[in-house]
């Protein structure tokens, strides 16, 4: 399986980025297309004694950053890093796609260079996130603020497929509406036609949910608008670190409580492990014709050791191909 990476995208790029696809190919058995600046890719693996084997290296001396406009990838930025990727992807250069770069860009550069899939409104990004139970998956995360009911139904189809195949290994996903209460009732106008169309569904639907249950582990699939799926998204990751910091201060307030900690170790070391977002290295991007995942923007190597992962298992899994026969299905 060949895995094409945008070797400049992200806050730790290039260094972190070459060296977590090298932890990949090597752990993984890959091979691997790197797109970058190559002169400044092949000095990081003489420094490090990379080896080339199931290596190659595609030429992008440009970059888009965050701070570009995620359309300027079609035109100013058509020949940086992530476009050229993309469109590598889209030639048949290669099986998947992962970059820590622009989330913006990539969705911009995903829709029109590997264009949608037939049938589907507007591509996901779908964050799969640690709860108290498993790893669940929450979509759309951002993609898209402003939805239509249908639209939200669609990232139900595409989650529980997602979910069913890769992480429930063929068991049958379960899907939750995030809302401001349980009773069908609840919420605005787009909740209300969105939980009509999913209560009608062949889906494992299991009604609304509020915020509140999500860490819980209430539900495999949870469903929102862009907004809302963001918002619940970032308050988690920092409701995460407050408690972790709070956590530290803790344990380190005396010399007393330093020593607990030590004998403590090796269990605060898993608890962090299980909330680190670095363990299910990036969000894949449902609704295009190939897979393609975004890692998170400070992801270092170990991360994106694991999007490439993650990458491989959508691969695996047929996931886009799942999803295309789904929404032929439907229309």
């Amino acid at each position: 399986m060949k895995i094409i990476v945008d070797a400049y995208g992200g806050d730790n790029a290039p260094a972190e980025i070459v060296k977590g696809a090298m932890d990949a190919r090597n752990e993984y058995g890959c091979e691997l297309v790197l797109c970058g600046n190559e002169g400044e890719i092949r000095r990081l693996f003489e420094e490090n004694a990379f080896s080339f084997d199931g290596v190659e290296i595609v030429d992008a001396p440009d970059v888009i950053s965050m701070n570009d406009i995620p359309k300027s990838i079609l035109r100013e930025h058509k020949d940086c890093s992530m476009a050229k990727g993309l469109r590598l992807l889209a030639e048949g250069g290669g099986d998947a796609f992962v970059s820590a770069g622009s989330t913006g860009a990539l969705i911009m550069g995903a829709t029109f260079l590997l264009k949608r899939i037939k049938g589907v409104s507007r591509p996901a990004l779908a964050a799969v996130i640690p709860t108290a139970k498993k790893p669940m998956m929450l979509l759309d995360s951002g993609a898209n603020v402003d939805c239509r009911p249908e639209m939200l139904f669609q990232f139900a189809q595409m989650g529980s497929i997602y979910m069913t195949e890769v992480m429930n290994h063929g068991r049958a996903a379960t899907v939750g509406l995030l809302n401001v209460g349980t009773e069908e009732h609840k919420g605005g106008e787009l909740q209300h036609e969105t939980y009509a169309l999913l209560k009608d569904s062949d889906l494992n639907f299991i009604g609304n949910v509020e915020a509140r249950d999500v860490p819980g582990g209430i539900a495999d699939v949870i469903v929102a608008d862009g907004f809302s799926g963001n918002v619940l998204l970032k308050s988690m990751e920092g409701t995460v670190d407050m408690l972790m910091g709070f956590l530290k201060g803790i344990l380190y307030a005396s010399l007393i409580t330093k020593l607990g900690a030590l004998t403590m170790k090796s269990r605060f070391g898993g608890l962090k492990k299980k909330l680190s977002t670095a363990e299910y290295g990036g969000a894949p991007l449902l609704g295009v014709t190939a897979p393609v995942i975004k890692a998170h923007g400070n992801s270092k190597a170990y991360a994106l050791k694991n999007a490439i992962r993650v990458a491989m298992e959508t691969v695996n899994a047929d996931v886009v191909g799942k999803i295309t026969a789904s929404v032929q299905k439907e229309a």
